[in-house]
């Protein structure tokens, strides 16, 4: 792994400046957040290309269509974004679905990862409040878990094992003292 010669840490698993290097427990403290970093950013992409690549569901109607599923939903809590959707199904999933392709790319390559995770808790919170909202009890409701589950991404970003970090060094190289 590369060394930061200006800081001592490195590159890619950097250890925050005053914090023990060693140790299993602090190894595990850093890496904590990489298995949801892989999950969420594995999900969003799969689940965008599979929108993309499904005839179906970016069909202008018929069963199985984003506008065949947004006239069936038996309640939402926001129904100006179902009938925005309704306007133009066709384009509205290409959108969500290169928004999940983008969200996911980002998560998992650690770029921009606070953008990204807004991005990811964003989509989720829309599909909450328009596909899920119906599920009873709430807890039922897919996009809810995920929608959390963005949030210790949206806090801590990516520190480790991301290009954030890369660009983090290179800005300290520099002399740059930019959002970190």
């Amino acid at each position: 792994m590369a060394q930061d010669q200006a800081s001592g840490t490195t590159v890619l698993g950097r250890v925050p400046q005053g914090e023990p290097p060693g140790g299993l427990r602090a190894a595990a403290a850093r890496f904590a957040l990489l298995p949801l970093r892989i999950f969420l950013g594995i999900t969003f992409v799969y689940a965008g290309f599979d929108k993309l690549t499904d005839d179906v569901f970016l069909d202008a109607s018929g069963p199985g269509s984003l506008h065949n599923t947004l006239d069936t939903l038996p309640d939402v809590a926001i129904p100006a974004l179902v009938d925005l959707a309704q306007q133009a199904p066709t384009e509205f999933g290409i959108a969500i679905s290169l928004g999940e392709i983008a969200v996911g790319l980002g998560t998992l390559a650690g770029l921009w990862a606070r953008l990204a995770a807004a991005g990811g808790a964003l989509l989720s919170m829309t599909l909450w409040f328009t596909m899920s909202w119906s599920a009873d009890p709430y807890y039922y409701g897919q996009d809810l878990p995920y929608m959390i589950a963005w949030i210790p991404l949206i806090l801590a970003g990516a520190p480790y094992w991301s290009l954030d970090s890369v660009l983090a060094v290179r800005r300290r190289r520099k002399g740059q003292q930019l959002f970190a």
